[in-house]
């Protein structure tokens, strides 16, 4: 039987490092080799390989039409990136080609589009996701497929005026329970820069003015927001990626930070190009005020892949930015942390209130941001897992808005 004859069909792709796998970005040449194993001799008419590239997205949500009807409603999107064909093995004459038993090697090289790509990313409502599929067509016998996934990452440099500007900014409340006043408090934040790369510490320079009669306890938190946009909706999941607890500050009394350190763990980079999946980082500053709302500061933040260069010194070189940059793929922490809090427990109902609201079909979706990058975060099992949230753009009664659950 001509089965038993194909003993291995398998892809292997050039990588410069033995134990580690490729990692290309735009404008790379993607390399490696179709290895084919045969036990004895066979026809084979054509061996096809197929390199594809996709953002796709896709979540169910439940509807009621009535107090006995209910459907569901499917939203899905996709993006290409990538689709390079090319024929590795196939008879110029149509016929078939004869090899002989043993082991055959079919090399391949493409390149990837000069125009920017998406690094890629896996979440609970989307991928994106490139890969090499090859087909190997042999006579009376059945198609043979193998498929190979690759990573893109799209390098994002950290050392431009953008991402090295400071972001501030001040916040204030009047504590109330029902119609009863107790005070004002206040947080003024300044973090030195808005671009990271993940391993590095965040020195959060803040002041906590509680003019309440009350105590208040000061904590930062870096959340990570993950947008799954289709047709005009958005779904979202929201994590705490990492926590800072300061001191009880008391009633009539004021804090100052002096740069407490909050480190990012080994997360993925922003994603902020692709029109139907986003990633964003947020810095909050947030006060607890026992009885009430609490009251939180954001600054935006961006994670890079180039860390930051201390004497303004670039190199142009591919490979020497990811010997840097993709440091933080194998970034262990030695400590163990407490889990991060619920995402819930960080904001104010009132921004709970807005996030809940979904864009409007006509609306411009292409500032909206999103969600946490398993396929690279291999350190995250060294860590306690983070608690999602889970929000939806179609909001129920209070009781049911909210549903959490670990990852």
């Amino acid at each position: 039987m001509i089965f038993d004859k194909l003993k291995k069909l398998y892809i292997v792709f050039d990588s410069p490092e033995i134990d580690s796998p490729p990692v290309f970005s735009s404008g790379d040449v993607v390399s490696g080799k179709v290895v084919l194993n045969l036990s004895g001799e066979s026809k084979v008419q054509s061996l096809k390989l197929h390199a594809e590239g996709f953002a796709k997205v896709h979540w169910t949500e439940s509807r009621s039409a009535g107090s006995s009807t209910a459907y569901t409603q499917n939203y899905s999107d996709e993006v290409e990136y990538l689709n390079r064909r090319e024929v590795l093995l196939q008879a110029d004459n149509g016929e078939h080609t004869l090899l002989s038993a043993g082991r055959h090697e079919f090399p391949f090289s493409f390149q990837l589009p000069e125009e920017t790509l998406v690094t890629s990313f896996e979440g609970k409502h989307g991928s994106i996701r490139y890969w090499v599929k090859v087909k190997l067509h042999r006579p009376w016998a059945k198609v043979r497929k193998i498929k190979k996934e690759f990573t893109v990452i799209e390098p994002i440099d950290i050392n431009t005026p953008a991402l090295l500007a400071p972001q501030a900014g001040t916040k204030d409340k009047m504590a109330r329970v029902w119609y009863r006043n107790f005070g004002q408090v206040s947080i003024t934040a300044k973090i030195d820069r808005k671009g990271y790369t993940p391993g590095e510490v965040i020195p959060v320079f803040a002041e906590f003015d509680n003019a309440t009669s009350r105590s208040v306890v000061p904590k930062a938190y870096i959340t990570q927001t993950q947008t799954f946009i289709a047709r005009g909706t958005m779904k979202q999941k929201q994590a705490v990626v990492a926590t800072l607890s300061g001191d009880v500050v008391g009633a009539q009394r004021r804090e100052t930070w002096h740069g407490r350190a909050i480190k990012i763990p080994p997360v993925g980079p922003s994603i902020l190009q692709c029109r139907i999946i986003k990633v964003e980082y947020m810095l909050r500053v947030c006060v607890d005020v026992p009885g009430t709302s609490k009251l939180c500061l954001e600054l935006p933040l961006v994670m890079g892949t180039i860390p930051l260069h201390p004497f303004g010194s670039r190199t142009s070189s591919v490979s020497s930015q990811y010997s840097v940059n993709l440091e933080w793929l194998r970034m262990a922490i030695p400590e163990q942390p407490e889990p991060p809090p619920d995402y819930s427990s960080v904001v104010t109902d009132e921004e709970a209130e807005r996030n809940i609201m979904a864009p409007h079909p006509e609306e411009d979706l292409s500032g909206i941001m999103e969600h946490p990058l398993r396929a690279f975060v291999q350190e995250f099992r060294f860590r306690p897992p983070p608690v999602y949230c889970e929000i939806d753009p179609n909001p129920q009664p209070l009781n049911m808005r909210r549903r959490c659950m670990t990852c």
